[in-house]
């Protein structure tokens, strides 16, 4: 059996890795400054999560929801304390398009509705709901295209209010930061007003923290340097450092009932474990402030470089933009330079490392970066 040829891959084979470095199986160390799609949150093989996995699964990998598994009000309580969000409650699941595919049905239960705002260059994941309201038409199948979205222009208050005005909204869903789309931020203000536009026409406010979220940002989650409180989180990603996983925190006014959501895999032993290991390292660690103080020194060092368009982000979560395509200058990092980074598009380098990255490693990764600029 072949695999299904839908990855574009380099050919690099990882096999170990420690903190915020990987190595191939020649034995070649890299810089992670990509941890995996921002997956890897507090370091990769930290010790503290390698033994927690290892002593749940000496005991028990797994049963079904049918039965009490006592980490998972244990995960609640640690997240809720962590986030501010412990008035919430968490229904937990295994990966971040299962979280908003969940958030997008709770929201239409909730208030009946069926229509969703969007925002132009979104990701939400690759399942049926989650992949209609991504703008991209390229993987929306004909099979998703009856979900009624409308695709909004970030950071237009007014756009929204037309649109929410019109009626039968039933949620706008939104990044924290847009990760996919490149690492654009609604600004502050802009967060501000569709809190109070989704309060005054009583629509759904989802959050899609999974790229954004978990300390990423320098706060726990993106949207709390607006002050506000959506109706609906989605977490994924960082939330188990690479064991699959995601969540959805949501507000009292939802009331659950039996059989109103469900999952197979979601909140096993094994991914609790996992869970409660990356609060245990963020809080011992200080790992969310770790990411504003070495985000701040990465975006102050970027900026005095020359040759890049615009330097945007937050945190541990930076987008680099040039005016010409960045493939030969991604391609130099990796193979040269030996770090890994992602990208968005044709001309903007995303920087997603572990949160656990250094001031020293951040400074080795200007240093390499500096090498590779034309």
């Amino acid at each position: 059996m072949k695999l299904f040829d839908v990855y574009p891959l380099f050919d690099i084979e990882i096999v170990k890795g420690k903190g915020c470095h990987v190595w191939d199986t020649n034995g070649t160390e890299y810089l992670d400054l990509y941890g995996g799609h921002a997956v890897i949150s507090v370091g990769h093989s930290h010790p503290t999560y390698v033994k927690a996995i290892s002593d749940q699964v000496s005991k028990l990998g797994f049963y079904s929801n049918s039965v009490i598994n006592s980490l998972q009000q244990k995960l609640a309580d640690r997240l809720g304390k962590a986030s501010g969000y412990d008035d919430y409650a968490l229904f937990l699941i295994n990966s971040g398009a299962e979280a908003n595919e969940n958030a997008l049905k709770l929201a239409s239960f909730h208030n009946g509705k069926k229509r969703v705002l969007a925002f132009q260059h979104s990701f939400h994941g690759r399942t049926s709901a989650a992949v209609r309201v991504t703008d991209n038409p390229r993987i929306i199948a004909p099979v998703n295209e009856g979900l009624d979205v409308t695709y909004l222009p970030l950071n237009d208050p007014f756009a929204v209010e037309a649109e929410l005005r019109k009626g039968g909204v039933s949620s706008v869903i939104i990044e924290g930061i847009q990760g996919v789309g490149g690492i654009q931020l609604p600004t502050d203000e802009f967060m501000r007003d569709l809190r109070t536009l989704c309060t005054k026409y009583e629509a759904v406010l989802i959050l899609d923290e999974i790229q954004s979220g978990y300390g990423r940002s320098g706060k726990f989650f993106a949207h709390q340097y607006a002050g506000i409180r959506p109706d609906i989180i989605t977490v994924a990603k960082g939330i188990a450092n690479g064991f699959p996983m995601g969540a959805v925190l949501i507000s009292p006014m939802f009331k659950p009932s039996y059989g109103m959501l469900g999952t197979t895999f979601g909140g096993n032993h094994l991914a609790c474990a996992a869970a409660i290991a990356v609060l245990d390292i963020m809080e011992s660690e200080h790992l969310v402030d770790n990411a504003k103080q070495v985000g701040d020194y990465l975006i102050r060092e970027l900026l005095e470089l020359p040759g890049i368009k615009e330097i945007r982000g937050r945190g541990l979560m930076i987008g680099i933009e040039f005016e010409d395509s960045i493939k030969e200058i991604r391609s130099r990092l990796l193979f040269d330079e030996k770090v890994f980074t992602g990208v968005a598009g044709m001309h903007t380098i995303r920087l997603l490392p572990p949160l656990c990255l250094t001031m020293d490693e951040a400074a080795e990764f200007i240093a390499r970066f500096k090498r590779v600029l034309p």
